[in-house]
């Protein structure tokens, strides 16, 4: 496990086995004595330039006590954007993991960013450092090992240390998160399925040293005690039985309004009698992203002891199309007596999603947030940078898009307009489950905000952000580090009530 702290030391005299040290174009390089006049040769012979991202490993150098030196290109030492900041810790993080070094020191006192301070600095360096480690190889027979086991900040703030180990500890506690999300997501459909996604949740409940999460789960008899008509429609046609897992976290007074997160987790999605095209299917195991992100946020909550209530709630089911499937045409009721014409068995994480909205009311909360891959309407509108966010509260889409914006886990804020729902007409039903081709986020966004109007709520669409299709394939554990801001956030303020619009 990796750990991350601050402290003040001599960096040139401190044994590590890489020092990380920025170069930027403006530094004053005969402050580091006989260092800056090896840095100086290097910079003339341009085998390093203060380029943003630009790197050079000296594996021994006599000038200092480290086994390595790594010389990181910063630019002119002004303050630069956050997109600089980025791109700077993605060069670190790729030359740590390539050196496999166990620990490592970080000059990076001296790097300022616009708009941001230290701790957010700290923070974001400690989750992107932490998150660089992660490898799927559960499955695998070769094991993959992460080399970095501790790395110090250095600071020469001695009183500002506290404040920047508690970033850092938060960057890293969301990176595990993260991880928990991914691990989830990148397994199979055929291990991790509704009945594991509750007995995971059972397990971190139990896990949790200060009692502060429990865990309930509803099986497919219950839910239809509570006429989940809409949610048990899409295991219909799967051998695997839904599950509705209910996570409470208590951080305080029992009777505190709670945060509701409700995640989609479709645990493998074939589009049931609307069946999907072959080719890609494999992917739809990231289905559940929703429901594994809220489990990485309870993760998180429990390690942070952040003192707020929350509760999720994952909407667990698996889409297969066999006799007993819901078929296009089919007319369901949802728990709070909807009428529903399936279009499209294909679009059934609205159906799970919107009676567990339902189900939210009776916890009284102060705001609802459902996080699914939901459309690949989505995808195509904002592609994998940013998720769709809607909201009935103008207020909470403020909050959450700012909590996007801090965390570098961005969501864009897209319209739910009373224009869209004319597409959801339905002759025969209260409401269609599909829209049509045009506007298809949106419209699914509208149906799901039928179903929440006793309440502040958000949607979070990640169909394009839970997951990476090319390059380095898999589950990215976002929104994790979004959300987790927006409660960090929630848990600061003295203010958490939002109108609804």
């Amino acid at each position: 496990m990796l750990t991350i702290s601050s402290k003040t030391i001599i960096p040139y005299a401190h044994k590590t086995a890489c020092l990380v040290m920025p170069i930027f174009s403006a530094s004053n390089l005969h402050d580091y004595g006989s260092l800056g006049s090896l840095i100086e040769t290097l910079q003339k012979r341009g085998d390093i330039s203060s380029k943003l991202g630009e790197h050079l490993l000296l594996p021994h150098c006599i000038e200092i006590k480290a086994e390595r030196l790594l010389l990181l290109g910063a630019g002119d030492g002004k303050t630069m954007s956050r997109a600089d900041y980025l791109n700077l810790l993605h060069a670190l993080t790729t030359a740590l993991e390539k050196m496999k070094a166990k620990d490592a020191v970080l000059m990076f006192d001296e790097i300022h960013v616009e708009g941001r301070d230290a701790d957010w600095c700290a923070q974001l360096a400690a989750r992107q450092i932490a998150n660089s480690g992660y490898h799927f190889d559960q499955l695998k027979k070769d094991k993959k090992t992460c080399s970095l086991k501790s790395v110090i900040w250095h600071s020469n703030d001695k009183k500002h240390h506290k404040s920047l180990d508690k970033a850092l500890q938060t960057g890293v506690t969301i990176a595990h998160g993260m991880a928990f999300a991914r691990d989830l997501g990148n397994l199979p459909g055929n291990i991790c399925t509704p009945t594991y996604l509750a007995e995971k949740s059972r397990h971190l409940a139990k896990s949790n040293e200060k009692n502060k999460l429990s865990v309930k789960v509803l099986d497919e008899k219950q839910m239809q005690e509570l006429k989940m008509g809409a949610l048990l429609s899409v295991s219909a046609g799967s051998d695997q039985p839904a599950k509705l897992v209910l996570l409470d976290y208590q951080g305080c007074k029992k009777n505190a309004p709670p945060v509701v997160l409700i995640g989609k987790g479709i645990t493998f999605d074939s589009g049931g009698i609307s069946l999907k095209p072959g080719a890609g299917m494999e992917e739809m195991k990231f289905d559940m992203g929703g429901a594994a992100s809220v489990l990485g946020i309870m993760q998180a909550l429990v390690d942070l002891q952040l003192p707020i209530n929350v509760v999720g709630i994952l909407a667990c089911a698996e889409n297969m199309p066999n006799g007993r499937a819901t078929k296009p045409g089919d007319i369901i009721t949802s728990m709070n007596g909807t009428t529903i014409e399936v279009i499209n068995t294909d679009a059934e994480g609205r159906l799970v999603l919107c009676d567990a909205l339902s189900y939210a009311e009776r916890y009284k909360p102060a705001v609802v947030i459902d996080i699914a891959t939901l459309t690949g309407a989505c995808v195509v509108a904002l592609g994998s940078h940013a998720s769709g966010l809607y909201s009935n509260s103008e207020e909470l889409n403020e909050h959450l898009y700012s909590a996007g914006q801090l965390s570098e886990d961005k969501a864009w804020r897209m319209p739910l307009w009373a224009e869209y729902q004319q597409q959801l007409k339905s002759p025969y039903a209260d409401v269609a489950n599909v829209g049509g081709r045009n506007a298809g986020s949106v419209t699914a966004a509208c149906f799901l905000s039928r179903f929440a109007e006793k309440y502040p709520w958000a949607h979070l669409d990640i169909a394009g952000t839970a997951c990476n299709s090319s390059g380095q394939k898999g589950a990215t554990g976002r929104p994790v580090p979004l959300l987790m801001q927006f409660l960090l956030d929630y848990a600061a303020s003295s203010k958490n009530t939002y109108a609804k619009e």
